[in-house]
């Protein structure tokens, strides 16, 4: 078990994919709708995210699809949780999914497909065209 890493509740961990460098697992099955994780995430805006495209930040924080028109617009979040290292895939088995609460905005991933134990957890990235062109998506 040394190369994997599990979570607090050992539902997934994190092992070295080839190609991919680390990927998020099941280590037991879920049903379409189960949600695998919920994590707080930090919200930021358009001067901060300048700051952190010119780092390897830039690679583990989220676009956030489908904001209401509000008056301060925060469309991008670094997810604290395994969320954040789920592998890119065109065909994914999961989704991620925002709620916005009094405690802050949180974002869970959802089922979307039955996903067996020890099947890698994909979601599908919705920022693809802002990654620098050297970075080839694995599937």
């Amino acid at each position: 078990m040394g190369d994997k890493v599990f979570d607090r509740s050992n539902s997934v961990y994190v092992k070295n994919v080839p190609r991919k460098g680390r990927g998020v697992f099941s280590n037991i099955s879920f049903n379409v709708g189960e949600v695998i994780e919920r994590a707080p995430t930090w919200g930021f805006d358009d001067a901060v995210a300048k700051l952190l495209n010119d780092t390897e930040l830039f690679e583990y924080y989220f676009v956030r699809e489908h904001m209401q028109p509000m008056k301060e617009l925060i469309a991008r979040y670094v997810v604290f949780g395994f969320i954040s290292i789920v592998n890119h895939s065109i065909n994914p088995n999961t989704k991620i999914v925002w709620a916005d609460e009094e405690s802050g905005t949180w974002a869970s991933i959802v089922a979307i497909k039955n996903i067996e134990v020890d099947q890698e957890i994909t979601h599908h990235y919705t920022n693809i065209r802002a990654y620098p062109r050297g970075i080839k998506f694995v599937e």
